[in-house]
């Protein structure tokens, strides 16, 4: 059996992601009669003479794909007419709010359900353990939106403890430990909402592969060494469960542009999927394929990452390749 290495993985990976780039570079070329003006006449965006044409010599220049390679290298994205800037400056300035809201939800409810799936699958059989999958599975059931929406008329609207809107608090130029804790104070809703929405999930996955693992000869070689219980559920059951759970977190960040869309639009909170939707709204093609583009190419480095994570995890996957 021929076996491939990293080298080819790489490969592979640089081949789709120039097919991507090569798709946004000719899809729009390809569309027929004069778009620009059939998408900027349904928008509330008004283009002059001069920048409607700059756009449209935009997508009809004939300098080629290594002029627009170099473009993407150099960060030469375009420009929004919608928000007036350039595309690669509105994608930075929302990427860390997205960074911040989707890294600590995804984070915290992998680490939280990780460690409570492996205790309930310990635990088998226990009511604990049994009234927990069953709470766990009516969260699983539950959309986003809607826990959003209950979250926010709740806590925001009616009780009034966290804000409603935003990342942090518009014109107070807040500094240091003050800003700090405004930003955490307009996390804390559209965090909730994420954490609730991926946890249980989490949960489910660790307690399944957790049931499964147990079953294996090798824990009860362990066991029979003597070895404390905490060590066997941990070093040798846990490890071997925690390869589906990195899969399923790497999915997730994977598409945190549509998934934080719903939730970042509930609380009008200032990151890509906010920045998505309202470029979708206002008819702005060049921002749209900036965000997908951004998108698509973090999907390939977050698939390169989960490989090298996997043969750290286990070297069976390691020696493998």
């Amino acid at each position: 059996m021929r076996r491939t290495g990293p080298g080819s993985n790489l490969l592979a990976y640089a081949l789709a992601a120039l097919v991507m780039v090569h798709a946004g570079y000719l899809l729009p070329r390809m569309l027929p009669g004069d778009f620009v003006s059939a998408i900027y006449s349904s928008s509330h965006v008004t283009l002059s003479a001069a920048q409607e044409q700059e756009l449209r010599s935009y997508y009809t220049a004939q300098d080629g794909f290594g002029r627009y390679l170099k473009d993407l290298v150099t960060l030469e994205w375009g420009y929004s007419y919608a928000f007036l800037s350039p595309i690669s400056r509105l994608i930075l300035q929302a990427l860390p709010w997205t960074l911040l809201l989707m890294g600590s939800a995804h984070v915290l409810s992998m680490i939280a359900g990780f460690l409570a799936g492996v205790e309930a699958a310990w635990r088998r059989g226990s009511a604990a353990e049994k009234s927990g999958v069953g709470i766990m599975t009516v969260l699983q059931g539950i959309p986003e939106i809607g826990t959003g929406v209950i979250l926010l008329m709740v806590f925001a609207f009616y009780l009034g403890w966290f804000p409603a809107v935003g990342g942090e608090t518009a014109y107070a130029e807040l500094s240091g430990l003050a800003r700090f804790t405004d930003i955490l104070k307009h996390l804390a809703l559209p965090f909730t909402t994420l954490f609730l929405a991926y946890f249980p999930g989490n949960f489910l996955l660790t307690r399944a592969s957790m049931v499964m693992i147990l079953k294996k000869q090798y824990l009860e070689t362990a066991r029979a060494k003597g070895l404390p219980s905490v060590r066997v559920r941990y070093a040798h059951a846990a490890r071997n469960a925690l390869l589906p759970m990195v899969t399923r977190f790497g999915l997730r960040i994977a598409f945190m542009v549509t998934g934080a869309l719903v939730i970042e639009t509930i609380y009008s909170y200032p990151g890509l999927g906010t920045l998505l939707f309202n470029a979708i709204s206002q008819r702005d093609l060049p921002l749209v394929q900036g965000i997908v583009l951004f998108s698509s190419l973090a999907i390939l480095l977050i698939n390169i990452a989960l490989e090298s994570a996997y043969g750290f995890l286990d070297p069976r996957v390691r020696h493998a390749s």
